[in-house]
This record gives C-alpha cells, sequence and structure tokens, in this order.
C-alpha cells in the first residue's frame, strides 16, 4: 500500500519530470515502519483513512523518517486535535540532524503558521503568518528547503519565506510541541511540489524574530561592554546551543551546567526559594511579556568568603533579559563574590522580600539597564555593608541606565566603595526616601537623569560614611529637592563611550521601553 501511494502522490503532486520521490507514507499498511519516534504517544489509527496520530500534550513529540537529504520538500496532512499551554505547534521539520536541530514548519494555537529552526533544543522563529487554525481540521503543510531558501505552503498557497543556512542536511519529520495531531500522506521529494520554487529561486530575506519568541541579539552598553578580567564584553550564552525550558526542574538543572548556553523561559516557573545559582556563560531570557520567576532568585557568585582580590572561578559572562520576578524569599538577582561581565537588562521586578538587584562583594563590570522596578522597597544595592572595604574598593564598577525607579522609596541605587558608579537616563518617581544615595567613600556620576516628586534626588551624605558624587544635567519636576553633591569621580568615559538622552525625554522612553516584552 505505500508503494502505490509513492507512485500516486509522484504524479499528482509533483509533476516535473525531473522529480524524485524520496520517501512517502499513508499508513494504510497499518504501521509505522520507517519512522522513529521521540516523545509522546505514537499509534496508527482510523482517522477517515488510516494516519499516524500523536495522542498526548503533555510532551515534546517528535518523528523522523529517511536519511540525510541535501534539497527536499516535505508535505503532509496534520490534524491538531488539542494544544497544552500557550506558544504550541504541530507540523512537519527538514533537515532534521537530531530531534533538537532542524527546519520546521508548525501551525501554533496562537493563530499563525510559523517557519522556523530548532538549535539544541531552543525555538526561533524566522517567519509566520496569520492562520486560523482550529482543532479537528485536517490542513496540507509543505516545507521547501533548497540552498538557503526556506519556504512554507499552508493547503498548496505560499505562507511564509525565509533564507537561512544552518542546515545543509538531514532527515525529514514530524513534530507536535506540547500538542496533539493526526498525520497523514508524507511525502518527501527532491524539487518544489506546485507553486513553489525550484533550486533557481530568487534570495529572501530573513524575517526578524517574532513577538514570543527567545530574543537574544543586542549587546549591552556601559561597564557589562568593558573588556577587563580576561573578559570581552558581556555575550552570555553565545556560542552555544539554545534551549526552551517550561518547569522549575528544567530550568535549574539548565543553570547548573557547564559551557555557554542560551536557556529561554517559557511562562511563570515557581522556583523553591531561596536562591539558585547561575554557573558563567549563560544567557537566560523569558519569551514573550508573561516569563519568569515566582518565589525563589537568581544567585550570580561564588559563596561567600573572605578572598579579597578575584579568584580565577569568579562567574562571569551572564545575562539575565525579559523577565517577571514576584514573591522572591531572599533577594530576586544577587552578584556576588567578585562576579564580573553580568547584564540585567529589561524585567519587571516586584512584590518581593529582599532586594531587587543587590551587587557587592567584589563584583563588577556590570550593566543594569531598561528594567521597571516596582511595589517594593529594597530596591537596588551596590556594596555590601559600610565594614567590607577591604573586598569592595576598587571593585563594584556598575552602570544603571534607563531603568524605571517607580515609587521605590530607598537604594536606588544604594552605594558603598564603588567608583565610578555611573546613573544615567533613569526615570526617578516618587522615591519617597532617597533617589540615589552615594557613601562610604563611594564614586557616582549622575547625569541626564528625570526625577519627578523627589524629595531627595541625590546624597553623598545620607545614613553612614559620606561618599562623593557629580550630578549634572538632570531634570527635577514636580516636589523633588536638589542634589546633595561634593567631591571629584573618575569619569565613565575614561572606561567606556556612551551617548547621553536628553533628559527631557527620558519620562517618555523610559515608561514607553523599560521591562518586560520590550525587546526582540
Amino acid at each position: 500500500m505505500a508503494s502505490a501511494f509513492l507512485v500516486a502522490a509522484a504524479v499528482l503532486l509533483v509533476p516535473q519530470a525531473s522529480a524524485a520521490t524520496l520517501f512517502g507514507d499513508d499508513f494504510e499498511d497499518g504501521d509505522s515502519s520507517g519512522w522513529s519516534s521521540s516523545g509522546g504517544s505514537w499509534s496508527v489509527v482510523v482517522d477517515g483513512s488510516r494516519a499516524w496520530r500523536q495522542s498526548a500534550t503533555s510532551s515534546d513529540a517528535r518523528a523522523l523518517a529517511g536519511t540525510a537529504w541535501s534539497g527536499q520538500s516535505v508535505q503532509a496532512r496534520v490534524k491538531p486535535t488539542g494544544f497544552n499551554g500557550t506558544g504550541r505547534h504541530v507540523g512537519v521539520t527538514a533537515r532534521a540532524r537530531d530531534t533538537g536541530n532542524y527546519y520546521y514548519l508548525g501551525l501554533t494555537n496562537a493563530g499563525s503558521v510559523v517557519l522556523g529552526k530548532r538549535v539544541g533544543g531552543g525555538f526561533t522563529a524566522l517567519a509566520s503568518a496569520p492562520a486560523a487554525v482550529t482543532t479537528g481540521t485536517w490542513y496540507t503543510l509543505r516545507l521547501e528547503v533548497f540552498g538557503s531558501t526556506l519556504r512554507g505552503f499552508l493547503d498548496g498557497t505560499a505562507a511564509v519565506t525565509a533564507t537561512d543556512s544552518t542546515f545543509g542536511s538531514g532527515r525529514v519529520g514530524l513534530a507536535a510541541y506540547y500538542a496533539s495531531a493526526s498525520f497523514d500522506d508524507v511525502l518527501v521529494t527532491d524539487v518544489a511540489g506546485p507553486g513553489g520554487p525550484t533550486t533557481s529561486t530568487t534570495t529572501t530575506t530573513t524575517t526578524p524574530p517574532q513577538p514570543g519568541t527567545c530574543a537574544t541579539s543586542d549587546r549591552p552598553i556601559g561597564f557589562a561592554s568593558v573588556t577587563a578580567r580576561g573578559q570581552g564584553g558581556t555575550t552570555g550564552g553565545a556560542g552555544g546551543p539554545t534551549i526552551e525550558v517550561d518547569t522549575a526542574a528544567e530550568f535549574l538543572a539548565a543553570i547548573a551546567r557547564t559551557g555557554p548556553l542560551t536557556i529561554c523561559v517559557r511562562g511563570m516557573l515557581a522556583l523553591p526559594g531561596p536562591m539558585h545559582d547561575v554557573t558563567s556563560d549563560k544567557t537566560i531570557v523569558g519569551i514573550g511579556s508573561g516569563s519568569g520567576f515566582t518565589g525563589g532568585g537568581l544567585n550570580i557568585g561564588l559563596p561567600v568568603s573572605d578572598v579579597t582580590s578575584p579568584p580565577a572561578d569568579a562567574v562571569h559572562n551572564v545575562i539575565i533579559r525579559n523577565l517577571v520576578f514576584r514573591d522572591w524569599a531572599d533577594d530576586a538577582v544577587n552578584v556576588q563574590m567578585f562576579s564580573h561581565h553580568v547584564w540585567i537588562d529589561h524585567n519587571d521586578l516586584s512584590h518581593g522580600y529582599d532586594g531587587v538587584i543587590d551587587i557587592k562583594r567584589g563584583s563588577s563590570y556590570v550593566t543594569v539597564s531598561w528594567n521597571h522596578t516596582h511595589n517594593h522597597t529594597k530596591n537596588m544595592l551596590l556594596g555590601h555593608d559600610d565594614g567590607n572595604a577591604a573586598q569592595d574598593v576598587g571593585q563594584l564598577k556598575v552602570t544603571y541606565h534607563h531603568n524605571w525607579f517607580d515609587k521605590t522609596p530607598q537604594r536606588n541605587p544604594r552605594v558603598r566603595f564603588g567608583e565610578p558608579v555611573h546613573v544615567f537616563n533613569n526615570y526617578y518617581l516618587y522615591n519617597t526616601d532617597v533617589g540615589v544615595a552615594c557613601q562610604a567613600n563611594s564614586g557616582c556620576v549622575v547625569e541626564g537623569n528625570y526625577f519627578e516628586d523627589v524629595e531627595e534626588p541625590v546624597s553623598n551624605s545620607y545614613a553612614g560614611p559620606t561618599g562623593r558624587c557629580v550630578a549634572r544635567n538632570n531634570v527635577f519636576v514636580g516636589e523633588s529637592g536638589q542634589p546633595d553633591c561634593s567631591g571629584t569621580v573618575q569619569e565613565p568615559r575614561d572606561y567606556y563611550a556612551y551617548t547621553l538622552d536628553d533628559p527631557n525625554g527620558v519620562k517618555a522612553a523610559v515608561i514607553a521601553g523599560s521591562g518586560v516584552g520590550k525587546v526582540g
């Protein structure tokens, strides 16, 4: 029965004289010989005609067939029957090296058809288009990969296109990502099907990742960009695989791995309290605007000790982006013990126990940018305490820019010993205790910020030993006071270049651009 299907399909669907049918299966023989599956629950069933059904919705289910073909057109009839959660899809795969590395064309429960690639287990959308996706309805998907040109067809009509050269050859397959579906009439040829191009197709451009995907582009400015301590800026997990996690267990296992890794977090994960160690060379990015953590926080650093110089194994090169933090049992993010090159960017942090973002005990070359902190008192601490000079003098070089300190009473930040600490283009709103507090011989440059109803916006005489601060080109409105600053401070421009935005436009820019859902 399978051989009869191959002949008929080759005649009806691929009329080109040069077409070669590489593989086909209509499952009318009652089995799935020639396929290997991973995850899910697969069986041949009667669904009109016989079809291969994946019935589990709690698995990342994939199946592969064939050999390592280069140019290939993969077509199948697909009927989604259920989706478990958001961001799920069913579809076909091409040039699959294994079950974690391939191109895919999928129907999503967000009402779209998406063309993408999976690398190291992590998904990257290359192009997408709106589509009416209804469970219980059959659709015909065709994914063509010839050279670097990728084209996706839905019911015979071209829907999405992209260019990419990550995979040059591989097997074909079917996929049901936390979804159930029936698959039938699989056909693989070495030329494009009706309505599609041949290998001489013109080049198209790659569509950027769509909202809801894992955005890992961009680089920091400020101290996280500086080459120091043997590290050339902050790149996180670049150069390593990308994985997606949607359970606390998966996430905790991922942050403990050695080597570069990008971890895409889907959904709000309930972490056990209080803190969880992140190893070097990691990028942790939330998907969309509703992914992050409750219950626990992230620790970037070795255990506390009395060492007074950077150890060779200090944790370094970590990126934390686009995550929601809620109800943490200690700190949301803690950076300690000479950790360096850390970028904390575009997060939403509120309603926790202790510090929001604390950086201490010799840590340095950190940028904190575009975060929205609110509904919390103890915001950002820089420097452990007034007696920790042995570890902190000459360290704690940190940049804070374009953050929204939204009615956070204190520690915006509270600084000890660090120099220079660069605080620029942030929006301060009704910080009732103090804005920037520079004490214990720290040196702060505070410039281009917008202070609204902040009675004590900048001070170097706030509780404890005095520090030094330079405040320039800031805007003070409403019930805001004036800076209480004195002394000289090292200039940030001695370390890195930056562009200062007009402080009059900072409020609008930061409200619009800070927090989650704004990257990618």
